[in-house]
């Protein structure tokens, strides 16, 4: 049982990463008019047809959203954020572009007729899976984390003379031992030495 919840932990990376690869591809499309997408100019003019202005920001927010979002998500930063602000622009897309269409896809891609709700609405039910489940296991966001909770700390009282707050190493680990050494010391007199 304890296996199987570890695993479930993996789930949400797994998600993040592909969700990350798609936004980054359909970003890249809009921003810098790579694997055959419109470019900034496309899209703004697409957007403006849609009949949203001012349609070069709301282009511009758009890809930055959707390249950066889809960056952020496979490093696993700010993952529920993330995926709130891509959710949003999953139903923006479905209410102005995909609606008109039905719900599936235009499999045959028949002249006159775009594509239908069916693909944002998976996009945007992962995307909401991860607003509730956040990053799971993510190496890159654990380790950082983990680093942070395991910096030394210690009082002001035990750091060197003329430091308003100890220096990385100097005190490692504070332990009950270590602190009644300190204290005996300084009880018989003991002073630190000043540091430069």
């Amino acid at each position: 049982m304890a296996r199987k919840r570890r695993m479930y932990r993996y789930a949400p990376t797994l998600l993040r990463m592909a969700l990350g690869a798609v936004f980054v591809a359909h970003g890249a499309q809009k921003l810098f008019a790579v694997w055959g997408g419109p470019g900034l100019g496309g899209t703004a003019s697409y957007v403006g047809s849609l009949g949203l202005s001012p349609a070069y920001p709301l282009a511009l927010l758009l890809a930055v959203t959707e390249f950066g979002g889809g960056l952020l998500l496979i490093l696993g930063a700010l993952v529920r954020w993330v995926s709130l602000a891509l959710a949003i622009a999953m139903a923006i897309a479905i209410w102005k572009v995909h609606l008109a269409n039905g719900f599936f896809l235009n499999w045959t891609n028949a002249p006159g007729r775009g594509h239908g709700i069916e693909y944002n609405v998976v996009l945007m039910a992962g995307l909401l899976a991860l607003a509730l489940t956040g990053a799971g296991r993510c190496p890159s966001t654990n380790a950082a984390r983990d680093r942070l909770r395991q910096r030394p700390r210690a009082a002001p009282a035990f750091a060197p003379a003329g430091c308003d707050r100890p220096r990385p190493g100097v005190i490692s680990r504070i332990t009950p031992r270590s602190l009644h050494a300190i204290q005996t010391k300084r009880s018989a007199g003991f002073q630190s030495p000043q540091l430069p």
